[in-house]
This record gives structure tokens, C-alpha cells and sequence, in this order.
């Protein structure tokens, strides 16, 4: 049963009868996870800079100016059954 509902529900309820602060646990290891020597949170500038090379090697194409846009888009066209 595990993914479906029914499962998920039986495995909280086992996990609660094991320990039942178990989901609180969880979350308080999870929130308190700060660690400033690892990873960006100990070089800001370094986080800045992979930012810079990760947004300009995005794969979304450049948006455009609203300016630059018509009224209605080519669905909206196509959905108002407008003829070009």
C-alpha cells in the first residue's frame, strides 16, 4: 500500500504509537539545521555570483516588454474565435 493514502495514514499512526512527538521531532531538526560554515551561507558573495551564472543560463526565453505585448495573446485570440 505504500503511495496510496490508506498507506500513508497507517504509517503516521505507527509512527505516533512509536513516538508521539515524532512529526514535532522532525520539524525541530529540521529548523534548527543552521550552519554558517557550510555551503553559501558562509560566503554570500560566492551565493551572489552562482545566482548571476544560474539566471543567465536559464532556459526560459527573455521576457518580453508589456509595452512590446498586444492586447490579446495568440490564445486568447484563438479561444474568442478572432480571425487575423
Amino acid at each position: 500500500m505504500s503511495g496510496t493514502i490508506e498507506g500513508g495514514l497507517k504509517a503516521k499512526a505507527k509512527n505516533l504509537a512509536r513516538n508521539p512527538n515524532h512529526y514535532s521531532n522532525i520539524g525541530r531538526k529540521g529548523g534548527s539545521a543552521l550552519n554558517p560554515t557550510k555551503g553559501f551561507g558562509s560566503n554570500r558573495a560566492l551565493a551572489s555570483a552562482a545566482g548571476v551564472i544560474g539566471g543567465t543560463k536559464s532556459r526560459r526565453r527573455p521576457r518580453t516588454p508589456v509595452s512590446d505585448r498586444s492586447p490579446l495573446s495568440s490564445a486568447d485570440k484563438r479561444t474568442l474565435g478572432h480571425q487575423d
